[in-house]
């Protein structure tokens, strides 16, 4: 399981039809403190996440385990929208909006 930025769309009109359906999402990955690494992965987009959404996302044969994905040849799956992560006690990161419906980080 990684943390990433979707930084992007991929468009193929011609593919196979196992994955006919599926949108696929550049995804930037992200160390524990929320800064960019140098490593981008084509993931297929299981939730429905925009550009700019921070989400966790698998790789190989774990991502090949969503209901959308099983038995496609997917090599990257996003699965969940991030809103908040901490590390040591610390905010790293907070979706915007959250605290306007009154979600506090350790809630989330």
């Amino acid at each position: 399981m990684f943390i990433g930025k979707v930084v992007g769309t991929v468009v193929a009109s011609i593919k196979d039809e196992k994955v006919v359906s599926l949108k696929l999402q550049i995804v930037q990955e992200l160390d524990e403190h929320n800064a960019p690494r140098n490593k981008y992965v084509v993931a297929a987009d299981t939730i429905g996440a925009g550009q700019g959404d921070l989400v966790l996302f698998a790789q190989g044969s774990s991502a090949r385990q969503t209901t959308l994905t099983d038995g496609r040849p997917i090599d990257a799956a996003i699965f969940a929208v991030i809103d908040s992560w901490d590390v040591d006690g610390k905010l790293v990161y907070q979706k915007e909006g959250l605290e306007a419906i009154g979600v506090e980080p350790a809630e989330v």
